[in-house]
């Protein structure tokens, strides 16, 4: 494990399918999901002139910055509702309220 590919909220992050998908097709190199990320998710293969994922683990689960910055729509994702069934299994809005309420100096408005 590398120092982004922590657990997401105590579930091991290999056991979680939240992975990049570049359809290579329609991808045009621009490059802006290997700039964009900051979880270097991305490398850019010089040779190819186009972008491959080299560390999916790293990547956030449920985020999607990389997709939604892609001027040609080629970075896909499983849907969010994937991300909505594992928050619902195991209670994790039960466990963000309890961390809120245990860190309220650290996530408080001050």
């Amino acid at each position: 494990m590398n120092d982004f590919a922590k657990p997401w909220r105590g579930i091991p992050r290999e056991l979680i399918q939240w992975n990049p998908q570049i359809e290579e097709e329609i991808c045009i190199g621009c490059g802006m999901c290997v700039t964009g990320c900051g979880k270097m998710v991305y490398k850019f293969d010089y040779d190819k002139k186009k972008p491959v994922v080299v560390t999916p683990l790293n990547c956030m689960v449920a985020c999607v910055t990389c997709a939604n910055a892609c001027p040609t729509r080629a970075i896909s994702f499983p849907p969010l509702s994937y991300v909505h069934k594992m928050i619902k299994e195991n209670d994790l809005i039960k466990k963000s309220r309890e961390e809120l309420n245990n860190n309220k100096e650290k996530y408080g408005k001050k």
